[in-house]
């Protein structure tokens, strides 16, 4: 009897998956445990494994698809075998074997498997024909279709004035792309203007690319507005003397053990141990409730591939120096892979976002909801401060603070940051109090 393959469910906020890439065709013979296609969530991409064992029916979505989790992806049985399938408000419904998932519409019975989707690259049947009409060669365009095909929109896109009958067998022949205004009446391209310009090629100004939005674009976007429109931010900008980071990196950096502790490091550290005396910002705004938190669960965001991410470094207050920088780097590292669970991407009570590598001095950062704080971390840069010696140009760290009014002040804000700057600047000493500069 043929079974059929649930898109599996990953964590409790996954509601669907994109699939990315079929490793299985009609007709292939499959065990259980066999990976059957790639999915991208809006966390990682995974790998989709085969629950049932025999003949593969029918591939019920393609590449591309938005999956919701727990329906139906393939159908496995015995080969040639009719199946039937049931939709959610629907009846059931008896599909041939080898079809897409757009046969289900109408109910069929059963014969033997169909081929697979077609192979990458090529072109369409609609650009084939259009290339002859206009004697534009397949090879003079640029592919926008699916899988790297040309499609009939790629042909047009090089298209001017008609060809003679004589120019256009010859542009075919040689792959010449034609002039789009030749010399013969009206602007048509006789062959003779082939040999003037045989390299000529035609550039549409208005060429583009859309990029669907979804995976984990879309859930970025749709948290962005929701955390402006759901909450009150206000942002606060500060430096603080950095010439204490920049002593303890090349002093750590003198070290094997703690070479890899950074400024990135240094300055989460220091958030941590001021969110332990701040315990209004290591908090949820829930509506109704502010919960505040017993330990920070600090978030970092991390640039990826497929975009931000926000990896949690679980009971941050209780890590020594050396474990929050090797653990950030662990986490980090598998969210640029791919390979970060839906729980080590959720439940960060503060995050901190450090652009400070690009160069960027100061900056708002938009809140992680339902946080009700998020720090900016930019760049370091010389500033002038006056001491007892005059004027001086000392390294300082930017800070952007921004928060939630509804469930902090402004002025809390101020002291939570002057805090902060103030413990970043004395961060040497800190360290020492607390032994071996904090690494155990």
């Amino acid at each position: 009897m043929a079974e059929q393959v649930l898109m599996p469910k990953q964590g409790n906020t996954v509601e669907s998956c994109i699939i990315v890439e079929w490793n299985v065709n009609v007709g292939d013979k499959v065990e259980v445990g066999d990976i059957l296609l790639s999915a991208e969530t809006d966390k990682s991409t995974i790998d989709v494994e085969s629950t049932a064992a025999g003949v593969v029916l029918a591939r019920l979505w393609e590449e591309g698809d938005d999956v919701p989790v727990m329906e139906p992806i393939l159908i496995v049985g015995k080969e040639g075998e009719s199946f039937e399938i049931q939709q959610p408000g629907k009846e059931e419904k008896s599909v041939q074997a080898g079809e897409p998932a757009a046969a289900r519409e109408e109910p069929k019975k059963i014969s033997a498997p169909v081929s697979s989707a077609p192979a990458a690259g090529g072109s369409t049947p609609r650009a084939r024909m259009l290339s002859e009409q206009l004697g534009i060669p397949l090879s003079a365009a640029t592919p926008t279709g699916p899988k790297g095909r040309i499609v009939e929109k790629d042909v047009r896109a090089l298209a001017g004035a008609p060809l003679s009958p004589a120019a256009k067998a010859q542009a075919l022949k040689e792959g010449v792309v034609p002039p789009s205004v030749g010399s013969g009446m009206g602007g048509r391209v006789l062959a003779r203007d082939l040999i003037k310009t045989p390299a000529r090629v035609v550039v549409d100004l208005d060429v583009h690319t859309d990029h669907p939005v979804r995976g984990i674009r879309k859930v970025i976007a749709r948290r962005m507005v929701e955390s402006l429109r759901t909450t009150s931010q206000l942002s606060l900008h500060g430096w603080a003397d950095a010439r204490a980071l920049k002593a303890l990196r090349a002093a750590f950096k003198e070290d094997e053990e703690t070479s890899g502790i950074t400024i990135g490091d240094l300055v989460n550290f220091a958030v941590v141990r001021t969110l332990t005396e701040f315990p209004a910002f290591n908090a949820h705004y829930l509506g109704e409730t502010i919960r505040r938190f017993e330990h920070v669960h600090l978030g970092v965001a991390t640039d990826t591939e497929r975009g931000l991410m926000v990896p949690v470094l679980f009971g941050s207050d209780l890590m020594s120096l050396k474990e929050l920088s090797a653990q950030t780097k662990v986490l980090a590292a598998r969210a640029r892979d791919g390979v970060a669970q839906p729980d080590e991407l959720a439940g960060s009570t503060f995050t901190v976002s450090n652009v400070g590598s690009f160069g960027i001095e100061a900056f708002t950062p938009v809140l992680n909801i339902p946080e009700v704080a998020i720090l900016g971390v930019g760049t370091i840069v010389l500033k002038p401060v006056s001491t007892k010696n005059g004027v001086e140009f000392i390294d300082h760290i930017g800070l952007s603070l921004t928060m939630d009014h509804q469930a902090v002040d402004g002025a809390d804000a101020a002291r939570f940051m002057r805090a902060l700057i103030d413990r970043i600047a004395t961060l040497d000493r800190l360290l020492i109090r607390m032994g071996s500069n904090g690494t155990v």
